[in-house]
């Protein structure tokens, strides 16, 4: 009977480790599935930048060429007599030298400014391509399953808040497995709380806020 009753003590001790291994294993898994997600979601931020500065890119690569075609009228030339000889001639050619060069400097800075201006003009617009991408990309997933918890009043679970999502947002694919693992990730970041009821499992935001107290009757307010 004692080896009977050890073998069975072993067993035992056994079956409750192997169940606890395969807890921490789900629940790793889980943690692990958060995070993929929210990698995938940077991923998909920088893919985003990346086409806009390729967009930028080639807008400044097209205005080089434009910049450089640009035509910059030649200066003015001056008509200096004939000199005579002697010291006469070269005080005329110095006179012409010296009248030339405000012509100059006039039109190299009209050449910088007509250089300046087509990428000034190509940086403007990437900049609102940029905007008007970042605007159409709308609010992640993450956002958008907490602003939803946040704004329920009893726990919900990862089928329901899917359900939900796919309604308010039919343009977005909502799938209940990523939900459930961006639910995860917001109870692994303390933004979120799970509850176990049977074989089900319900999610609630951490820290939403409490409604607001109830306006005091007009009556009430004049006696006080």
């Amino acid at each position: 009977m004692s080896e009977t009753s050890a073998t069975t003590e072993v067993a035992s001790q056994y079956a409750a480790r192997v169940a606890s291994d395969l807890e921490s294993n789900a629940k790793e898994q889980e943690r692990i599935g958060a995070e993929i997600v929210a990698l995938q979601e940077q991923l998909t931020a920088l893919q985003h930048d990346h086409r806009v500065l390729v967009n930028i890119q080639q807008a400044l690569a097209g205005a080089a060429p434009a910049a450089g075609g640009t035509p910059v009228p030649s200066p003015r030339k001056n008509a200096v007599a004939e000199p005579a000889p002697g010291r006469k001639g070269t005080r005329a050619r110095k006179g012409g030298a010296s009248a030339q060069s405000p012509v100059a400097k006039k039109s190299t800075a009209k050449k910088a400014s007509a250089a300046k201006a087509p990428a000034k003009a190509a940086g403007a617009k990437a900049a609102g391509a940029k905007a008007a991408g970042a605007k159409a990309a709308g609010p992640t997933l993450v956002e958008l399953v907490r602003r939803h918890l946040v704004a329920q009043s009893e726990p919900r679970s990862a089928a329901e808040v899917s359900a939900a999502l796919a309604q308010d947002h039919p343009e977005r694919p909502v799938r209940t497995t990523v939900v459930r693992n961006t639910l995860e990730g917001l109870v692994a970041k303390q933004q979120a709380q799970r509850t176990k009821q049977g074989s089900s499992v319900y999610y609630t935001a951490v820290g939403s806020p409490e409604p607001a107290p109830a306006p005091e009757p007009a009556s009430q307010a004049e006696s006080k």
